[in-house]
């Protein structure tokens, strides 16, 4: 379809999609704005994607489970108990949970500054590590408070998984006799 085929009204049409998709999709705004100049933005390539393998995410469960009893937490319903009982109960899951996490993962905060604290970020900031929120316009340096340090694990010692274990068993049945 060129546009000597197109009425007024289709080209209308086609103008609040395109400035609603223009609004909505970063990308799609930057090949837009290089239409009709010789100075075209590079093509984004598409982005791609690895399938993630299940086992070690359900390995650590398994682990919180072990070390927390965190699955028994989360399916408990908690409706009738007190906030005094629930809190005793999550004192003992964190705890559990805790020792779990630190002994499979070193866990270092991404931002070592201190939470509330002024920061700028100069111009090539790893958007990845830090995410903007609130009023962004322009370009870097930005300046904020920072909000939360993040994490990023440095280091991870799950434990070998023996050939034959159905990782998918968080918990096994219990039978006292």
């Amino acid at each position: 379809m060129n546009d000597q085929t197109l009425s007024f009204f289709a080209r209308l049409a086609l103008a609040f999609k395109v400035f609603f998709r223009i609004i909505a999709n970063q990308e799609y705004a930057v090949r837009v704005s290089g239409l009709g100049t010789d100075k075209r933005p590079a093509p984004v390539r598409p982005t791609s994607f690895k399938e993630a393998h299940p086992d070690s995410a359900l390995q650590l469960l398994g682990l919180l489970q072990q070390d927390g009893r965190f699955i028994d937490f989360l399916e408990e319903d908690v409706t009738g108990f007190s906030d005094t009982d629930i809190g005793a109960a999550a004192r003992v899951v964190h705890e559990g949970c805790r020792k779990a996490v630190r002994e499979h993962f070193r866990i270092v905060p991404i931002c070592s500054d201190a939470e509330g604290s002024r920061i700028t970020l100069q111009e090539g900031f790893n958007a990845s590590l830090i995410r903007l929120a609130g009023n962004v316009v322009g370009k870097p340096p930005y300046s904020g408070s920072l909000v939360h340090r993040g994490w990023r694990v440095t280091e991870v010692s799950l434990p070998k998984i023996a050939d034959g274990h159905d990782v998918r068993v968080l918990a096994s049945a219990e039978v006292e006799l």
